[in-house]
């Protein structure tokens, strides 16, 4: 996907100046840099607000945000078309639509590109999309913007070559995210690549009992066939396995299903056959890394509660609650508006059941401790209206903070 012509852009247009203002504008956030300079811990009556050490916006994120800015501003004059989402965050997609930007979102079949011409401007998500809808947007002849995230690209390597090694790529991941779906398609560069898709520790132990010659071919296929290629067979394609994952999921279950398939392996054929024709790599990303590491540091000194501000898709996010939610009690709220201080009241996703439910006095009384994080797509002035509500909610005035 590095196609050198006039059409193609990846490394943007040399406009970072023309629309850092903008940028700025649109999402700095005043109470957040007050918790940077105070050391991450700010407290004003009896609330205490700790923030861990890395949050919010990731460099692909603002890479991509910024990249579409300046498309924007490059373009002003003609049609800029967006596919899917930049990123998982509601308030960044409705910002670039009002900058006139049109988000072009799938459908069941996935993207129908037909209302694209060869004078529309296209911008590629930071996820990434796949070889199929790339190659169709350059046989259009339109402009194409390429956001997609260097962590990403790292996976799309790594999947490249065991295709082309003959190995199934295993990706940990969710069969439906557009990233995953990006990734997977990789596999496509090479004849009888094969992919399959397995979202958590349960599913995985789904390979390793076929790989004990304990599973049912006919019962793999019908859970399996929307996560995996089309001509995928478990009795041909779990002999060779590369294991990869989506760049946002839980690095340790990542690593784990790793270790575990390599495991089975092993046992099933031998060690010399599991060094032969097994492989992983590592490939969540060092933000989503930076991110789970703060909140682990974070809840070494465990708060009396946790906020995890994010968008509800966003895988990242996700993990960050699922995270939390092991220690400590866990509100995952995709922004500011989802806490009613005048009710004392959250509404926020439960990091297990995934229903959104309404608390009241989530708080308590007395003295609390508020620990804080956010996911990669989260912008600074969102979190920074979160954690104003937060002290709101006690009847303090956010300007007193601020």
């Amino acid at each position: 996907m590095n196609a050198p012509d006039a059409t193609y852009f990846r490394k943007g247009f040399g406009l970072k100046q023309n629309v850092e203002a903008t940028l700025s504008a649109d999402y700095s956030g005043q109470i957040v840099d007050l918790l940077r300079a105070r050391d991450y811990l700010l407290t004003v009556g009896d609330v205490t607000v700790r923030l861990a050490r890395e949050f919010g916006f990731c460099y692909g994120v603002e890479r991509a945000v910024e990249y579409a800015y300046q498309t924007r501003h490059k373009f002003p004059g003609r049609r800029v078309v967006l596919v899917g989402e930049i990123i998982h965050n509601p308030h960044v997609n409705q910002r670039l639509q009002e900058m006139g930007i049109e988000i072009l979102m799938p459908g069941p079949g996935g993207f129908d590109y037909a209302g694209i011409g060869s004078e529309d401007v296209v911008i590629l998500p930071a996820f990434g999309v796949t070889i199929t809808d790339f190659q169709t947007l350059r046989e259009k002849g339109c402009v194409v913007v390429d956001t997609t995230c260097g962590s990403v690209l790292n996976v799309w390597k790594r999947v490249e070559v065991y295709a082309r090694d003959g190995y199934t790529s295993l990706i940990h991941g969710k069969y439906y995210h557009e990233e995953t779906r990006a990734t997977a398609s990789q596999v496509e560069k090479f004849p009888g690549g094969t992919y399959l898709v397995v979202r958590n520790m349960d599913e995985a132990h789904d390979v390793t009992e076929y790989l004990a010659g304990r599973g049912d071919r006919a019962a793999f296929l019908a859970k399996y066939g929307r996560a995996a290629s089309a001509h995928f067979d478990p009795d041909v394609h779990l002999q060779r396995i590369g294991v990869a994952n989506q760049t946002t999921m839980l690095a340790r279950e990542s690593l784990a299903i790793g270790e575990e398939v390599g495991r089975a392996m092993a046992v099933a054929k031998g060690e010399d056959y599991r060094k032969a024709n097994f492989r992983t790599f590592d490939t969540i990303c060092s933000a989503t890394q930076d991110r789970q590491d703060a909140v682990n540091a974070l809840l070494e000194s465990p708060p009396d509660v946790m906020l995890v501000i994010g968008g509800y898709n966003s895988s990242n996010t996700l993990s960050l609650a699922a995270l939390c939610a092991e220690k400590v009690r866990t509100y995952h709220v995709e922004d500011a508006l989802c806490i009613d201080p005048a009710r004392g009241a959250i509404l926020a996703r439960d990091p297990l059941s995934g229903e959104q439910v309404e608390t009241l006095g989530w708080l308590g009384s007395g003295p609390v401790n508020v620990g804080l994080t956010a996911g990669a797509s989260t912008p600074n002035n969102k979190i920074g209206d979160a954690i104003a509500r937060v002290f709101a909610t006690r009847g303090i005035d956010p300007a007193h903070v601020r």
